[in-house]
């Protein structure tokens, strides 16, 4: 297991989530499993953005370099 890092992502909006993919019920380990992978994929992709925004010589990360950064990551 991992090891402990600060959360960002509150567990109930992750709970309902799950739900809505179908789940009749959500184990308390399944949320933070959950918020963890989110979390890991959300830095990844920040990073891939930030270095995006850096290329084109910018300070300020753009939903354009987001959506170019969830492409990357998504097919690692």
């Amino acid at each position: 297991m991992p090891q402990k890092q600060t959360r960002y992502l509150p567990l109930a909006p992750v709970y309902r989530i799950i739900k809505s993919a179908g789940a009749e019920r959500v184990s308390d380990d399944a949320r933070e499993r959950m918020v963890y992978h989110l979390e890991r994929f959300a830095r990844e992709v920040g990073a891939q953005a930030v270095e995006l925004a850096k290329h084109a010589k910018r300070k300020t990360v753009t939903d354009r370099d987001i959506e170019m950064a969830v492409e990357a990551v998504w097919k690692r």
